[in-house]
């Protein structure tokens, strides 16, 4: 069985308000794409095709009208919603049918990656049959998230969620791959005091059982978490001059899902012809490329 991702896309924004009154955070502008394209890519060149997309009651209609349900790019996309906002642990729960009882890929809407050979680690981990690998990364201000400690020999020996004093730098990045248990481990958790199914109490136990891998990402690899103004700002000016740089850009799930063969050299020209703007040129090049060098 093939593994499956979840995008969770929910929650209510608040740090972004007012701009989150009108548009859920997931669908605001990341330079020149939608905020939820970034973590799509990332499952996508994991090799995941079939996604279940998790939002609010709300927000489902906006997400629907911009994927339909993913045939236009090889991918298969469905919707559930979350009725509130209970930890992110509560994904798994709701997407457990969804799941099957298999292998699951579980990434926040508002995280981006990007960096060389990022394509390669997640393929890399995706063939993992066994147990949960998630991914670590070093920031300067570890007690805003979930933070991991490693041993000097690197085993991982502790994950705290937002430490007052963080044993390490190592923030645990919104990107989770688990096995089939992962729904049962969520369901087994009582909630936190704030309410929440944590999803550290779930990495937790994989840790315990010691089934837990943990993938440190290194300086060649930008990990960028939009829950703020400043940071949705840092991210677009991060992504703008990556693309005006090198003239490529990232997390085109349309140029991707082409790379990967999920969709033909016509298909990815007649989703081109439909966008008059740079966006689209961008698309069109590709395919005139192509037909050059074909």
């Amino acid at each position: 069985m093939s593994r499956k991702g979840i995008i969770l896309a929910g929650g209510s924004g608040t740090r972004l308000y007012p701009l989150s009154k009108v548009v859920t955070k997931q669908l605001m502008p990341v330079y020149d794409k939608p905020m939820i394209y970034y973590p799509l890519s990332v499952l996508m060149l994991a090799g995941i095709r079939e996604i279940l997309i998790i939002t609010t009651p709300e927000d489902r209609p906006a997400f629907e009208r911009l994927f339909g349900d993913g045939s236009e790019l090889g991918l298969s996309i469905i919707y559930a919603t979350q009725e509130k906002p209970e930890g992110i642990g509560q994904a798994l729960l709701i997407g457990r049918d969804f799941a099957a009882r298999g292998s699951i890929a579980l990434i926040l809407g508002d995280n981006l990656f990007f960096g060389h050979g990022l394509a390669d680690s997640l393929r890399r981990v995706a063939d993992r049959s066994d147990g949960a690998t998630v991914f670590a990364y070093k920031v300067k201000d570890p007690e805003r998230y979930g933070v991991v400690d490693f041993d000097d020999s690197g085993r991982v020996v502790s994950i705290e969620e937002k430490p007052e004093k963080p044993r390490s730098s190592y923030a645990i990045t919104g990107l989770y791959f688990y096995d089939a248990r992962a729904a049962d481990i969520a369901a087994s958790l009582e909630p936190s005091a704030r309410g929440e199914l944590e999803i550290t109490d779930v990495n937790r136990a994989y840790l315990e059982s010691g089934d837990l891998k943990v993938e440190v990402l290194g300086r060649g690899i930008a990990w960028l978490d939009t829950g703020t103004f400043d940071s949705l700002l840092q991210a677009a000016n991060f992504m703008h001059a990556i693309e005006e740089r090198q003239g490529l850009k990232v997390a085109c799930i349309e140029e991707i899902a082409y790379q990967l063969g999920y969709i033909d050299r016509e298909q990815l020209e007649r989703m081109a012809a439909k966008m008059g703007n740079e966006y689209g040129r961008y698309l069109t090049d590709i395919v005139s490329r192509d037909r050059r060098d074909g």
